[in-house]
């Protein structure tokens, strides 16, 4: 993450809005970035991987920029991720050592499964010769918290101590799950609140479909997405589903209020993360934080601290969908398909809203709380989950097909899902009580990427 030093001072509310409302954009030149998280290990036997080492994660990265030209970003003198030369995207390292793909914003999914499969290559053909593999799961199916070596990243450092003060699943969510993520534009300040209310309220379904996580600690956890269920315990202040986000008048400078309540974590100043974990952004507006007396914020402190902020669907200068497990290469590619064809379709989006608009926000509460154990089974007023999962999967094929691209041909992973009434999870753990006679070390072959 960058420095704050060469930023302008943040004085205004009117900042702190622009940093959200720059993001909009017309139709024409809206995009979709696809985001994933890989766990990684070695086999014979299998075990966690560390970033030290000839044939560690450091080895992996140095690896890949020799192949693709991609450069270097650092934390102090460590590489910690890679920046492609051309379109905005790299990768990056997750605390327990996933390895992340933050794709570049892609016209079509076309585009982005080019993308991904470019990626994919490299990991294989650099990993092997490493003993390093790449684990398409939500959560580490083996692994405790102790078992998984930091990265050398400042911020974990910080974030690591405070997750265990505000809840007790935050260092899991830190070192052993893994997401996919579509990152989706808007239009204008109405277009951002449609779209942000529809995907709030479908979110626990989408979750619900994608669930990919059955297994913790080396045996089945009780749920389907084990991840998800980690983000209930994991910090509240930051978490969650925006009840505020469904009153009257919401916008950009509401969700600014939401934000300036969200504690702190740090504050990078001449290349250094400062510690200010639990500390108020308003404080710092007022030039009071402890550790930086008479010091007020920058616009990128603003940036940063509102990457910081962990919803089910986080507003930057556009809208990050984060409901899904980590799955494999076909389940990467049906999530932003799945929300493109919703938000970026009038019809679907009218559809999708006239679907959600009569929930109340203790109904969408408690399908988020329920989803995480039976996913697509889970009951919402008298009808199980599947049923709406099937119909936004519907509404979204039609808005792919008007977009003319053939893209609904990525929503194959889904149909078969609800073809198959059982999740992923469910399929695993099928072969766990089934095949496998319970020898759980099996999922690393076959969940493979």
């Amino acid at each position: 993450m960058a420095g704050a030093d060469q930023s302008p001072l943040l004085t205004s509310r009117a900042q702190m809005i622009e940093v959200m409302a720059r993001g909009a954009k017309p139709r024409a030149e809206w995009r979709v970035g696809t985001e994933h998280e890989k766990h990684v290990y070695r086999k014979a036997p299998i075990r966690a991987v560390p970033y030290e080492g000839p044939d560690g994660i450091h080895a992996l990265l140095e690896s890949i920029k020799a192949r693709t030209g991609w450069q270097y970003f650092y934390d102090g003198q460590n590489p910690i991720g890679l920046r492609n030369s051309g379109p905005v995207g790299g990768i990056s390292l997750e605390p327990g050592g996933q390895f992340e793909l933050s794709g570049a914003p892609q016209r079509t999914i076309d585009d982005a499964a080019k993308e991904l499969d470019a990626h994919l290559a490299d990991c294989r053909a650099v990993g092997g010769p490493l003993n390093i593999h790449f684990l398409g799961l939500g959560t580490t199916p083996v692994w405790a918290v102790d078992d998984l070596r930091r990265m050398p990243k400042s911020r974990y450092g910080i974030m690591t101590p405070y997750m265990e003060k505000v809840g007790t699943l935050g260092t899991s969510m830190m070192y052993r799950s893994a997401t996919i993520q579509a990152n989706l534009d808007f239009a204008d300040e109405p277009d951002m609140v449609r779209k942000l209310r529809v995907s709030l309220a479908l979110q626990p379904v989408v979750t619900a479909l994608f669930a990919n996580s059955p297994f913790i600690d080396g045996k089945p956890s009780g749920y389907l997405s084990f991840r998800s269920h980690i983000w209930l315990d994991t910090d509240p202040a930051r978490t969650g589903m925006l009840p505020f986000a469904f009153d009257p008048g919401f916008g950009f400078d509401r969700y600014v209020e939401y934000a300036l309540d969200v504690p702190m974590y740090f504050v990078i100043r001449d290349k250094r993360y400062i510690d200010v974990a639990g500390e108020s952004f308003r404080a710092f507006m007022r030039g009071e934080l402890p550790q930086l007396p008479g010091e007020k914020p920058t616009v990128t402190d603003w940036e940063n601290h509102l990457s910081t902020l962990f919803p089910e669907v986080r507003l930057k200068n556009y809208l990050e969908m984060r409901g899904a497990d980590m799955g494999d290469r076909d389940h990467i590619l049906a999530l932003p398909a799945l929300w493109v064809g919703l938000l970026y379709d009038d019809g679907a989006l009218a559809a999708c809203w006239d679907l959600v608009k009569s929930w109340s926000v203790e109904e969408m509460w408690a399908l988020r709380v329920a989803i995480p154990r039976t996913a697509i089974h889970t009951p919402f007023r008298a009808r199980p989950v599947s049923d709406i999962a099937r119909q936004i999967v519907e509404l979204s094929r039609a808005g792919l097909k008007r977009r003319g691209l053939r893209e609904e041909r990525y929503l194959a992973p889904l149909d078969e899902t609800l073809r198959l009434n059982k999740t992923p999870a469910e399929r695993w753990l099928d072969k766990y009580h089934g095949e496998w006679a319970g020898d759980l070390s099996r999922i690393f072959d076959e969940a493979e990427m």
